[in-house]
């Protein structure tokens, strides 16, 4: 495990793997992995036999999506030039202001602040 690995681990509460969000979903894991081509989600290859794992936080089980405002901050961050592992980290790194994490933000449906902050990293 990388030092990345480990430092996104400590920040990252919960994983699913690709098949899992399939389910929630309802929808084929070609699905999710064109998600993740998109840009849609962040996918990054954990465990031992290093399989794609999505932080549990970008599925909206109730609603059964990807959680409101995710896609539009992630092509935010990667516009700013964001590897996947730092928008992993500055999404999951709690943020007194906010208060908590960009990621729990989203899932409060509190996007429009989240962007906000993404957008005034840019500068």
């Amino acid at each position: 495990m990388t030092e990345i690995d480990a430092k996104i681990d400590a920040l990252v509460p919960a994983w699913l793997t690709l098949p899992d969000i399939a389910e929630m979903l309802d929808v084929e894991v070609t699905r999710v992995r064109q998600l993740v081509k998109e840009g849609q989600l962040i996918a990054v290859r954990r465990g031992e036999n290093r399989a794609l794992h999505v932080p549990a936080a970008f599925i909206d089980e109730k609603e059964q999506k990807v959680v409101k405002g995710l896609t539009g901050t992630l092509t935010l961050l990667r516009d700013d030039g964001f590897t996947d592992e730092e928008m992993l980290e500055w999404l999951f790194t709690p943020d007194p202001s906010l208060p908590g994490t960009p990621a729990q933000a989203l899932s409060e449906n509190r996007g429009t602040e989240v962007k906000r902050r993404a957008q005034a990293l840019a500068v």
